[in-house]
């Protein structure tokens, strides 16, 4: 307790305790003094006495003795006596007043080494194979030495299972050979206690020639057929079986009825001892061991009985400590072989002559106290002893009054991993003994149930920590006397867990190879990453380099092959994986190359592989080289597995071999191996003719026969060259036969045109002919047909499709392999319309023998007219008589145009062309419309069906200032055909209006002057107004600008689209990549981090609607990132620019006022006149006696002001009103009366229209492009 530093505990009273003591049977160096150990505890500190032989030992009286301070330790100084003066047995007394322990019997003796007893030992002469025992009889020591034999060199004599050493020294021979005659056969005796050897004196052993007689085993120790044999338990069991014989015996060893305890048993002296360490009871029983050669075998059996000095069941009593009144029990549990007996003393006297006390009862092992009362503390000894030893142990009985007290120190910080467990001490002492009890954190209730587990001992367990867990926790000690209450803090952090672990790596030699090891930890440990080669270092390389989650070797070795672990350590816990290093490379090249078994056609080769360098061959490939036809040329002959080192290889004739061999593994293939010697072939005739022989005209009166030739190889011998032979088949039977040398083909002339033909080549050398060759067929040349497909017929399918029947050519005309049937057609003119096409003529070609064919892909109503004609190899034969066919009607096209016209409050007139492809005759047409909203939804379909005549209708009853889609298709006889759709609105005046006002809004936004003009409420200047003061333009974008930061590039804009889903869109200037896209819904600005330095990017918005509406782009605008980005200053929020800007636009307005008031003064303008005056369908400048300013340029006033947000295309934007007028893609005439109503008519698209809209249909002439136009000029 005083260890721990709680020196209130050090006060209390305490019986004395021996914590310290010399072993009982105590060997000591009679070189030095003699130190008798003998340490206690107690309160207070006990004092000591001994013992010797039975009677006390007076320390006081022997001035060699001296005992050391505060301890019961003796030293004795031998410097004066010897040290065997002191030899006996010794016993230590500790005592206080609260009791008295009592020490073992220590028993005291010096070690001893004796000489050798001087003997003259004579040489020993044995017959050859005979035993022979050489005896060692070591002096008695103490402790007993080690034997081993050596020679005069201090060498160990060699043994094996002929020759060994038995248990108690002796050397056995089971017979002697020639060469164990020697003269120094010396026994050695190591005394371990005093580190001194000593050697008899050698032994010589002359073994003589004898003639060897075989003889069966027999046993040298053991004797007899058995023996018996005690052990003590926990001891070691040691049995040996010596036999000699001729062979030497073999032994062996069983034990009857039962096995070997495995892990505990061991055979030694080549299987001539038996070893069983720790000896339990069930290792009794009967062991045999057998020894066994060619001429027979003989057993011995030992009977093994095992004893045990008395052991402890259940450990030495403990300890009691007890408060007055409480009960106790002390036990003695022990067992033995005999069975032990037990006796009890008190203080160290026996307990029968202890006084009598009515609270202790003895019963056999066990003393129960009952009411113990203060002033009954003492030492109990019990002795338990049998024949083969005793134990002896102290326990004290300590009756005290105290209150609790927690030993553990206060505010202890517990840290423990997720997931383990954790275990929180609360070690008290009191007595009575506290009762423990556990809080977290408020002390709302105890911890006693699930999760946590309360030890007796006042531990508190967690079995699997969780983070929850974590916090303080108090722990209260309590008895009757008091309590006492001890906070301590739980840290459950996360475990340290390898997320990638290494791989399994096979890196090639010279390159570098990376095991990675990526782990997650609690942030609040430190982690230490260690990495191990084979559960060592790391090589001390700079090749070798460690970073925070990897192993990176560089110039990978042979060397650096092993397995290398990651480890991750931190305080609480650590992870580890391992994976293993390969390093492969191209096997050597095989060595030794030898040619055996060499015959005319065949020769062995034989080879020595080279190291394979960790990647097993997989085959190897044999090579030669042809030094009579290609010398220098190495040619691939055959592959082996790369399990064989031997091929046979087929040769060719007339062939002078030099062969190597090249090794592959998976890294590839080693250098070549060393060629072999030449092995030369003699010459032969040829084994084969060539192959591919093929027969064809290359003219309508020739036959070209060729072959593929025979290689140098195939040869066989000198002077090759081929018999050609042909007949007409069926028609000759004799063969004409020339003879081609150096030349792979032969041409026949004057053949009949396309007729068939037998063919042979056969090749021939000096040495004979090949083989007879196989007849090959061959045809003559080919001519154009002769003839024409007879009965040449057209069945139309439908309007679409026509199928076309012929005669086949019969096989005399072809004149050829017929390849098929060309069909040419041409579509001569539509029924509809009567009037020719020029259209070029089709071809359709049908490969094979075919007798029709299928026209797709006509056009309906139409009349075509065809011919067939076959085709050979040569080409195609004359037309057949041209025939003509017509196609039925099938659904037109959709119509050409549908434009809206005379747009007013609740009605408007569509107007259309009829379809440029009508297929048939136009039996009428359908209109079908619907209103949309400005959500892009549609509204219920209304139909309306026109007649064929019709190219314009006026519909009725509209809803005021609705939008509306229209679909028009076309019908014939067949059904309807594709429709052309449009949209518009009705209500020009009332659009204007809104128009207006949302511009006055934006205006006001602007601080724009002419909000303050008192002529702006004319409805014609309304027009001029949003002319001059709007920046709105028909895109749905405006305002788009850019400007380069340190974070990076924002892109800024203002949108008044219903669409929902905005885009910004980039690329590389002058790139061929596709568009990056960034999706920017809900706001008006974004932040480009993507760009990079130095480049210019080409940017814009895109709007995406309805699924069937065009996609809104704006205009693209031209971002350069500078390396370094600059700050500029934006002109367009510059005051003095918007007061330049309004003042100019004043003036305009003015002109323009006058300009208009002029006009109105003649009336109405007719339609027609306007259209004479302006063809071009774009806005004309107008002239200056026509109060207008044609001086103004649309190429240079288009162009925007640097720093402008004015869109470049010069249109007008817009708010995010939804009903403006540019949302809708056509207008209608439109009039001002003299009242101020709008009565000119303007006509043309504008440039935003064809961008922005997108819509197919013709445009209607609006009021807004005319608005467009007049902005041009602003």
């Amino acid at each position: 307790l005083c260890v721990c530093c709680f020196c209130s505990l050090c006060l209390l009273p305490q019986p004395p305790t021996i914590t310290n003591q010399s072993p009982r049977d105590y060997i000591i160096d009679p070189r030095e003094n003699i130190i008798i150990h003998c340490e206690a505890k107690g309160n207070p500190h006990p004092s000591f006495s001994w013992t010797r032989n039975g009677t006390h030992f007076d320390i006081d009286e022997d001035s060699n003795v001296n005992m050391r301070p505060h301890s019961g330790t003796l030293v004795v100084d031998i410097s004066r006596e010897k040290a065997e003066h002191y030899e006996g047995l010794y016993q230590c007394t500790a005592r206080n007043k609260h009791g008295t322990a009592v020490s073992n019997n220590i028993f005291v003796r010096q070690s001893r080494s004796p000489l050798w007893s001087k003997e003259k030992i004579k040489p020993i002469v044995v017959q050859e194979g005979v035993s022979l025992v050489l005896p060692c009889r070591p002096p008695v020591g103490l402790p007993p030495p080690i034997i081993f034999w050596m020679d005069n060199n201090f060498q160990r004599l060699p043994q094996s299972s002929r020759v060994s050493q038995s248990l108690n020294g002796d050397l056995y021979f089971s017979n002697v050979l020639r060469e164990d005659s020697r003269n120094d056969y010396i026994c050695y005796a190591r005394f371990p206690h005093t580190q001194t050897i000593q050697q008899k004196q050698p032994i010589t052993v002359k073994v003589i020639n004898h003639p060897l007689e075989e003889r069966k085993p027999a046993f040298l120790i053991p004797s007899g057929p058995s023996s018996s044999k005690m052990v003590l338990r926990g001891q070691v069991l040691e049995m040996e079986c010596i036999a000699d014989g001729l062979p030497t015996p073999e032994i062996s060893w069983t034990k009857v009825s039962r096995d070997f305890p495995a892990k505990r048993t061991s055979f030694l002296h080549y299987q001539k001892t038996l070893r069983i360490v720790n000896v339990s009871e069930s290792d009794a029983g009967d062991y045999r061991c057998t020894a066994r050669n060619r001429l027979g075998s003989v057993h011995h059996t030992i009977h093994v009985s095992v004893k045990a000095a008395p052991y402890w069941l259940s450990g030495p009593p403990r300890n009691l400590v007890l408060a007055p009144g409480e009960n106790g029990v002390l036990t003695c549990r022990a067992s033995g072989t005999p069975k032990p007996t037990i006796t009890w003393a008190m203080n160290g006297i026996p307990i029968e002559n202890s006084p009598k006390d009515l609270s202790r009862k003895v019963e056999d092992d066990t003393i129960i106290f009952t009411d113990v009362q203060t002033g009954s503390s003492a030492v109990y000894q019990c002795n338990v002893s049998n024949d083969y030893g005793y134990l002896l142990a102290n326990a004290f009985v300590n009756v005290l009054s105290e209150s609790p007290r927690v030993l553990t120190p206060a505010n202890k910080v517990y840290q423990v991993v997720k997931n383990h467990q954790a275990l929180m001490d609360c070690a008290s002492f009191g007595s009575p003994m506290p009762r423990i009890t556990w809080f977290k954190e408020s002390r709302s209730s105890t911890l006693d149930g699930d999760p946590y587990i309360l030890h007796d001992n006042g531990t508190l367990e967690i079995h699997v920590a969780q983070g929850r867990h974590s916090g303080k926790y108090t722990c209260v000690a309590q008895n009757f006397l008091g309590n006492y209450e001890n906070h301590i803090y739980l840290e459950v952090k996360e475990p340290t867990r390898i997320l990638k672990q290494p791989e399994y790596k096979v890196v090639q030699r010279g390159r570098s190879v990376v095991f990675e090891c990526k782990v997650k930890h609690d942030p609040s440990l430190t982690p230490i990453m260690t990495w191990l080669k084979d559960d060592g270092e790391l090589p001390d390389d700079e090749r070798f380099i460690v970073d925070l989650d990897s192993l990176t070797i560089t110039d990978v070795t042979e060397n650096d092959v092993g397995v290398y672990t990651c480890i991750m350590n931190t305080t609480l816990d650590h992870d580890s994986a391992s994976a293993e290093l390969t390093v492969v490379e191209k096997p050597d090249p095989p060595t030794d190359l030898e040619l055996t078994d060499q015959k005319k056609r065949s020769v062995q080769l034989t080879w020595t592989p080279g190291d394979e360098h960790y990647s097993p061959i997989h085959k190897f490939l044999i090579q030669y080289e042809d030094s009579l036809h290609h010398r220098g040329h190495w040619h691939n002959l055959t592959e082996v597995p790369g399990t064989k080192t031997t091929a046979h290889l087929k040769l060719s004739p007339y062939v002078h071999y030099t062969f190597r061999v090249l090794a592959v593994n998976a890294v590839g293939f080693s250098h070549p191996s060393s060629s072999s010697r030449i092995y030369k072939t003699e010459p032969a005739a040829p084994d084969e003719n060539p192959t591919g022989v093929k027969g064809f005209g290359t003219q309508h009166d020739n036959l070209v026969i060729s072959w593929k030739p025979l290689s140098d190889l195939q040869s066989n011998g000198p002077g090759l060259h081929y018999r050609v032979m042909w007949r007409q088949q069926g028609v000759d039977s004799e063969w004409t036969t020339v003879t081609v040398a150096n030349n792979s083909q032969f041409v026949v002339s004057g053949t009949p045109t396309f007729v068939p033909y037998e063919i042979k080549v056969q090749a021939v050398n000096d040495h004979g002919d090949g083989p007879e060759p196989a007849i090959a067929h061959g045809y003559s040349g080919e001519d154009l047909p002769l003839a024409a497909p007879r009965n040449v017929q057209a069945m139309v399918r439908n309007s679409t499709l026509a199928e076309v029947h012929w005669d086949p050519v019969l096989p005399k005309h072809t004149r050829g392999h017929l390849k098929g049937y060309k069909v040419y057609y041409r579509r001569e003119y539509s029924i509809h319309k009567h009037n020719p096409h020029h259209v070029e003529e089709q071809i359709l070609t049908f490969s094979g023998n075919h007798s029709h064919g299928m026209l797709p892909g006509l056009h309906p109503f139409s009349r075509y007219s065809f011919n067939v004609r076959a085709y050979n190899g040569k080409g195609e034969g004359p037309p057949s008589l041209t025939q003509h066919f017509e196609t039925p009607e099938g659904v037109p096209g959709a119509p050409t145009s549908l434009i809206v016209t005379n747009p007013n409050l609740d009605s408007l007139t569509l107007e259309w062309s009829p379809p440029h492809d009508r297929n048939g005759h136009i039996t009428g047409y359908t209109l079908k419309y619907q209103p949309v909203n400005n959500s892009n939804e549609v509204g219920p379909v209304e139909e309306l069906a026109l007649l064929a005549n019709e190219t314009s209708v006026t519909l009725f009853n509209l809803k005021y200032s609705t939008r509306y889609k229209f679909y028009l298709n076309a019908k014939t006889v067949r059904g309807a055909g594709p429709a052309i759709s449009q949209e518009a609105m009705g209500s020009v005046d009332s659009m204007m209006l809104r128009a207006f006002n949302e511009t006055v809004i934006k205006s006001k936004q602007s601080n724009c002057p002419l909000l303050d003009c008192p002529l702006t409420n004319s409805p014609i200047l309304m027009v001029v107004f949003s002319l001059v003061c709007s920046v709105r333009p028909v895109s749905p974008f405006g305002n788009v600008s850019s400007s380069v930061g340190e974070e990076g590039t924002l892109i800024s804009w203002e949108y008044w689209g219903p669409e929902k889903n905005i885009y910004v869109e980039y690329i590389v200037e002058n790139s061929e990549e596709e568009w990056q896209k960034e999706l920017v819904n809900g706001s008006q600005n974004i932040m480009l981090k993507g760009l990079k330095g130095g480049l210019s990017y080409r940017v814009r918005l895109v709007a995406k609607g309805h699924h069937d509406q065009p996609l809104h782009h704006s205009e693209e605008l031209l971002v350069t990132v500078p390396a370094v980005a600059s700050r500029q200053v934006d002109i367009a929020t510059q005051g003095w620019f918007i007061g330049l800007m309004c003042a100019i636009a004043l003036l305009i307005l003015i002109l323009l006022i006058i300009c208009f008031i002029q006009r109105n003064k003649g009336g109405k303008y007719p339609v027609k006149e306007k259209e004479d005056a302006h063809t071009d369908p774009e806005f004309q400048p107008m002239k200056e006696d026509d109060c207008t300013f044609g001086e103004y340029s649309d190429n240079e006033d288009h162009k925007p002001l640097k720093g402008s947000r004015t869109p470049s295309n010069g249109t007008v934007k817009r708010d995010d009103s939804d009903d403006s007028l540019v949302d809708y893609g056509e207008g209608g005439d439109g009039q001002f009366n003299e009242d101020g109503s709008f009565i000119g008519q303007y006509s043309g698209k504008t440039a935003s229209r064809d961008t922005g809209e997108g819509h197919e249909s013709s445009e209607a002439p609006s009021p807004i492009n005319a608005m467009n136009s007049l902005n041009s000029f602003v």
